[in-house]
């Protein structure tokens, strides 16, 4: 009732972004969102990212702040902390950073200075901006040399990044990626680095909830610093966290504040302390290996369909389709898709002739549809949905065809957050 009186507020005195935020509820319950990055937060983890600590101002940490009033922010922090160190199996957290790119900044201002020497997966094969792309602070800042995957099998090519640290001497390792769709080999990152004298980074934002599920191997015995984003297959609001062993927690601290940020978000990290927990519970495992069950059902049957699937599968929660074989571009396909109702986004493919804005490649996630409660079943129809939308993708009036479908399907199943309000 608290949320509709809201929105009832909204609607009377900004009835432009009511109308928006409508908009958006109505395209989440009628449309499938396969972003593998994007997932629903539970009506808890909303309604504690809209409360009253957003009102809060508490530079610093629990217990040592540097603004009064901060009895009950303090509470919500620790929680959090607790939760996700207890989750992980972690020694140390910090939950104040907003974004995950925030928190990967505070990691390396952590341990480096500029210019030092880091070693990361080249963006165009499944790493992320801030693992060195000369675009982004992390390529600005410090000197970084990359790995990638085998041209033939598609994986991440061990032996090529042990010979790159011998040869590079990284102060840093990082592991972690946005688009690759196996099981990363932490244990063999962490061997490299102690081989080369490193540090071990990893970067779990997309695989965070599968490691909390306990359906990918944690990097938490290995390495040294690991840090996440709070939503994608958490399930929680939009932030970030950094994780580390004890003795690096003062420098961890202090690079997040006051290096790179001011007032945490004490809302947000509210929602965090309701995600960890949510994550922490007995059936956050079955959900976990459901999505992974889910995306391999998906690339099965899409390759079965006649699409390529990178690396020939999955093992996690994305897949990497090359629309090669279609003779579709990465952006065609995705525009298609969307036409019909299906969200995804265009993505280079390894070895990527066409640019990032046009792509080779589409990425398609589970973990959404997955929250919405769809299985084996329902994962064939949505499979089908995408091969008849991506032989049509020429033919609007088929893509809008198939889009009422879609909707029709799509609207039996709940949002989580959305459907369950009230």
């Amino acid at each position: 009732m608290r949320e509709g009186r809201a929105m009832s507020v909204l609607t009377t005195r900004d009835p432009e972004i009511a109308a928006a935020i409508a908009a958006d509820e109505g395209r989440q319950r009628e449309e499938l969102v396969l972003i593998a990055s994007e997932n629903y937060a539970s009506a808890a983890v909303l309604e504690a990212t809209g409360c009253v600590m957003t009102n809060k101002y508490a530079e610093g940490y629990p217990g040592r702040r540097y603004y009064a009033g901060c009895d009950h922010v303090d509470v919500a922090e620790r929680l959090a902390q607790e939760r996700g160190k207890k989750l992980f199996n972690a020694e140390h957290a910090n939950v104040q950073p907003h974004s995950g790119s925030t928190a990967n900044m505070a990691a390396y201002f952590a341990v480096l200075k500029p210019g030092d020497r880091v070693l990361g997966m080249r963006l165009d094969q499944g790493g992320h901006l801030t693992h060195g792309s000369p675009v982004n602070f992390s390529g600005k800042l410090y000197e970084f040399a990359s790995y990638g995957v085998d041209r033939e099998t598609e994986l991440i090519d061990y032996g090529e990044v042990a010979r790159i640290a011998r040869e590079f001497k990284p102060k840093i390792i990082v592991a972690g990626a946005t688009a690759y769709p196996r099981v990363i080999d932490f244990q063999r990152f962490e061997s490299i680095a102690h081989e080369t004298g490193a540090l071990l980074m990893v970067d779990m934002a997309h695989i965070a909830g599968l490691i909390a599920g306990g359906v990918h191997p944690s990097p938490f015995p290995h390495a040294n610093i690991v840090t996440t984003t709070t939503h994608k297959t958490l399930r929680g609001p939009r932030g970030a966290a950094i994780f580390c062993r004890s003795g690096l927690a003062k420098a961890v601290d202090s690079a997040v504040f006051p290096n790179v940020q001011g007032g945490p978000l004490m809302h947000v990290i509210a929602a965090k302390a309701v995600a960890f927990g949510e994550a922490l519970k007995p059936e956050f495992k079955t959900y976990a290996a459901q999505i992974v069950e889910n995306a391999r059902g998906l690339a099965a049957a899409l390759s079965a369909g006649g699409l390529r699937i990178v690396s020939g599968g999955t093992d996690n929660h994305l897949i990497l389709v090359d629309m090669t074989l279609l003779t579709l571009t990465g952006q065609q396909a995705e525009d298609a898709l969307r036409t019909a109702g299906i969200i995804v986004n265009k993505n280079t493919i390894p070895y990527d002739p066409r640019p990032p804005r046009v792509a080779s490649g589409v990425r398609i996630g589970t973990p959404a549809v997955t929250s919405r409660g769809m299985k084996g079943p329902e994962i064939s129809r949505v499979a089908k949905f995408i091969l008849a939308a991506l032989r049509a993708a020429d033919k609007r009036d088929e893509l809008g065809s198939i889009r009422a479908r879609v909707a029709k399907f799509a609207s039996q199943f709940p949002v989580p957050g959305v459907s369950d309000r009230g």
